[in-house]
């Protein structure tokens, strides 16, 4: 008789997760999981430590205790590289490159989707046209437009965003949410963090609350 399959192991796990800045707790001890197919919604005021844990899982930060697993497997760097799209409050971008070769510059530093182009990327956000366009010569929204292009070019099944709404216009908002269910029908994942449910995707979601340690 065949033995059943095993569970297919959440695209991210944490146990005991802690973080702590100059001998100043921030934030944990937190468990958490993001399967397949399904949204985290990180809330908190500020201070909470949102941001920071969204940078120890993606390996910018080192946390003072607990265990992080990525597919069911520890943690590497290797594994991490495959598997995490992280977008932060930073664009990450070159100021005096266009908007499509910072594209291509990040894409051949952390690989592309197979079958989509640069331009169609800048396309599905809104920013046809604006490909010669340095970065430096574009507004906050469309830099921000610009960050979430890599994001969808990127191949990683887990996505972590860091107030991936912040300025953003409603139709802005409006394309996050599209990109985060086109993910997540797609099998991907997903973490975003905010400071309030003024914007939330709309997709199964569930929710994380920070609080600062006492």
């Amino acid at each position: 008789m065949p033995e059943p399959a095993s569970p297919t192991p959440p695209l991210l796990s944490a146990q005991a997760l802690r973080f702590t800045r100059n001998d100043t707790p921030v934030f944990g001890p937190v468990d958490f999981k993001v399967a397949a197919g399904e949204a985290l919604l990180v809330q908190g005021d500020n201070g909470a430590g949102k941001t920071t844990l969204l940078k120890v899982l993606a390996g910018l930060l080192r946390a003072e205790s607990g265990d992080i697993r990525l597919q069911g497997r520890a943690v590497d760097d290797a594994l991490r590289a495959r598997v995490v799209g992280y977008l932060g409050h930073l664009p990450a971008q070159k100021a005096d490159l266009s908007a499509l070769e910072n594209l291509r510059f990040l894409c051949g530093l952390h690989g592309s989707r197979a079958g989509m182009s640069l331009e169609d990327a800048m396309a599905t956000v809104g920013l046809a046209g604006y490909e010669d366009a340095l970065a430096r010569q574009m507004s906050a929204g469309q830099r921000k437009r610009l960050s979430l292009a890599r994001l969808w070019l990127s191949p990683a099944p887990l996505w972590l965003m860091d107030e991936p709404y912040a300025n953003l216009d409603l139709d802005g908002i409006e394309l996050v949410n599209r990109m985060i269910q086109a993910h997540l029908r797609e099998g991907g994942g997903t973490m975003v963090t905010t400071h309030g449910a003024y914007a939330a995707p709309p997709v199964r979601t569930r929710l994380l609350v920070l609080e600062r340690p006492s």
